[in-house]
């Protein structure tokens, strides 16, 4: 796949996926439309050999396998993992606000949020809701507003003459979404969550909207943007861009050993739930494919992790907060991450395999490792590398502004990462 079809692709995947529900419906798609077959976690399952096959928790995890030709213990498996949740601005269970004649909506902080760059955008409203049904069962929905409805409007410079002296934002008092002017319009949300699910989907016969997990997204579609169109710019590039290069290179790979791809929920917030890195999700289905106890383990200590999470490239407004040795540069190729107290699981053997993958396959290579005197983030990496005992490289796309509202990465960065996640599941053998 050329630079120029895999980047329409994501530029398309990135739009249709305002949520992870959203994201993980987009990658079911795909992986329905390349022969992959839906398993049940509650049904019993019968994996052949060259099979392809994917399982969904909560509509907000995946977990894509090529079983291939030869046992997980006698080859290892090739493992690559990232997230599909990104930090964003969550609706409140009770959130109706109605003052001054306007009808505001409270949120929730996920993650952490930049929270500046979320004013005076134009914002819409994506997620589950879930129904009791005209039958009286309880079903769940996904609905998307698809046009603004929201915005958190700034307060005018004449009254905060000091706003650009080491401003502070109260995330409780200032993010609070504007919606409408509440004189015109009475309904509760709930209320509003129904009228959209009927807009939307007018044969699912909805009686009640119960509770829903909805999130706001900037509309702004993303773009290929800059002088000589060297950027990509858009919301959730971390670490939807991770997911889709993830998808593609498990679709287009032509190895015969197994390979499992996994997207966990929760990654932002810690990933301790049923359907994040460290819930129990990857274990049992790894369990369904190579067997329990020994069987398991022999499959382990063969196997390669590739923890995929974008990086920060070198910002150059900024470019004393990186080390000196270390600062990747956007449309420079995937970044090694490293960090001596684990908060990447990437060690001198799993570094170096990276590193002779990329050399292989003519892919430039950057590395980072912060500084001493900065915190350092994580990834999925360290958690799954403990949960199973795998081997476990950190790497990712390197992107400018991560956790904005909108997110800035290189126009050659996804096909370079797409090429290394396609040849690490091509190669013939897993290089150890």
């Amino acid at each position: 796949m050329n630079e120029s079809d895999f980047n329409n692709g994501l530029l398309e995947f990135l739009a249709g996926s305002p949520t992870p529900f959203h994201a993980v419906k987009q990658l079911k798609q795909l992986l329905t439309a390349e022969g992959f077959e839906q398993l049940a976690e509650h049904s019993s399952w019968s994996l052949k050999p060259g099979g392809r096959y994917f399982v969904v928790r909560n509509g907000s995890s995946i977990v894509a396998i090529r079983t291939g030709s030869v046992h997980p213990a006698d080859e290892g498996l090739r493992l690559i993992g990232t997230h599909t949740d990104s930090p964003c601005l969550k609706i409140k269970p009770a959130p109706e606000i109605r003052r001054q004649g306007f009808l505001q909506l409270g949120v929730e902080i996920y993650g952490g949020v930049l929270l500046s760059p979320w004013f005076d955008r134009d914002l819409s409203l994506a997620g589950k809701v879930t129904c009791r049904m005209e039958n009286k069962e309880i079903n769940s929905v996904l609905i998307d507003f698809r046009r603004p409805v929201a915005t958190v409007p700034s307060l005018a410079i004449h009254l905060n003459r000091d706003v650009h002296k080491n401003r502070t934002i109260n995330p409780q008092k200032e993010v609070v979404l504007l919606v409408s002017s509440g004189d015109g319009d009475r309904r509760s949300f709930r209320q509003l969550l129904l009228d959209q699910i009927q807009h939307e989907h007018a044969n699912i016969p909805v009686a009640e909207v119960l509770d829903y997990e909805i999130s706001c997204y900037d509309v702004q579609p993303p773009a290929v943007i800059g002088l000589n169109d060297d950027f990509i710019a858009a919301s959730r590039l971390d670490n939807l861009l991770s997911c889709y290069a993830a998808c593609r290179s498990i679709i287009d790979a032509s190895g015969d050993t197994p390979a499992v791809m996994v997207c966990n929920d929760h990654e932002e917030v810690g990933s301790l739930s049923a359907s994040g890195a460290q819930g129990p999700f990857l274990r049992s289905t790894l369990e369904r494919l190579c067997g329990t106890g020994e069987t398991m383990d022999r499959a382990m200590d063969s196997s390669v992790l590739l923890s995929v999470d974008n990086a920060h490239a070198v910002h150059p407004n900024y470019e004393d907060k990186h080390d000196p040795q270390h600062r990747p540069c956007l449309n420079g190729g995937p970044v090694i991450k490293y960090n001596a107290n684990q908060r990447y699981a990437t060690n001198s053997e799993t570094a170096a395999l990276f590193r002779n993958l990329c050399q292989t396959l003519d892919i430039p290579v950057q590395q980072i490792a912060m500084r001493n005197d900065m915190a350092c983030g994580s990834t999925i990496g360290p958690i799954t590398a403990a949960e199973l005992g795998v081997a476990t490289v950190d790497i990712g796309s390197p992107q400018l502004a991560m956790h904005s509202v909108r997110e800035l990465t290189g126009r050659n960065d996804p096909a370079l990462l797409y090429r290394a996640l396609k040849g690490f599941l091509d190669q013939t053998s897993l290089w150890r």
